[in-house]
């Protein structure tokens, strides 16, 4: 299994912070963002990682990171995102690297507590279809929220109003290679992105879409509320320690 971070964007809710800076550079307590999301591959067992970033300032990201010593890795991997095409558009990119892998989607400013190295490997077994991992909070409509009826997901909807579950989806998600396929059938949104919600409810429109609960917390620090949330979750806990 391949291990994708997305870490493209301009951050424009974190400005001024990201007129000089990428937003996953963005100290996150004691570690630059884009540490975690790498923690999170790692800690799952997987090590073979791409990062596809953005902007002005992707350059930094090498200067940080090189070829991944710092995290016991013998490279790391780049692409770079033109514009703002959205999630789905990023990911896009890493079809060549995947070559025909399952891969292991993390998007760059999602903070977990725990690991998850027993749904990866659960999902290694079968190898098919997409797994998406959800949390329950009291603000899900932030994000993209499930429909779920009898134990499975009918279908998620983006940033909804009256949410139909307060479960949100969080930014990590496991795909067959068949995602690829899905992505060059989407079409822009209203927001004149390719959504990442289009691609797994073609997932949950072929029945093969599956869930985990997140253990731990989970937050997002893409905004400043969020960002010092995760801050201090992580100096209270400890979480995600490498």
């Amino acid at each position: 299994m391949k291990g994708i971070i997305l870490a493209g964007g301009l951050g424009t809710r974190l400005n001024p912070l990201t007129k000089i800076t990428n937003k996953h550079l963005l100290p996150v307590y004691n570690k630059p963002m884009i540490y975690y999301p790498i923690e999170c591959l790692i800690n799952a067992g997987i090590d073979d990682i791409m990062i596809v970033t953005g902007g002005n300032n992707a350059g930094d990201f090498l200067r940080l990171l090189g070829n991944g010593k710092e995290f016991g890795l013998k490279h790391i991997n780049y692409a770079y995102q033109e514009g703002e095409g959205g999630i789905a558009d990023a990911l896009r990119l890493t079809e060549y690297f995947s070559g025909g892998d399952c891969i292991c989607v993390v998007l760059g400013d999602n903070i977990i507590e725990k690991n998850i190295r027993k749904y990866v490997e659960d999902y290694k077994k079968i190898g098919k279809g997409a797994r998406i991992f959800l949390k329950e909070i009291p603000d899900a409509e932030r994000f993209g929220v499930p429909e779920i009826k009898n134990g499975k997901i009918v279908k998620i909807e983006e940033k909804p109003k009256h949410p139909k579950s307060n479960y949100a989806v969080t930014g990590i998600y496991i795909y067959d290679n068949r995602v690829f396929d899905i992505i060059r059938t989407l079409k822009p949104s209203d927001r004149g992105e390719l959504e990442i919600t289009d691609v797994n409810n073609k997932y949950i429109e072929w029945g093969e879409m599956t869930y985990s609960i997140l253990d731990g917390w989970w937050s997002d620090a893409g905004t400043y509320d969020s960002l010092l949330k995760a801050s201090l979750l992580i100096k209270e806990t400890g979480a995600n320690k490498f």
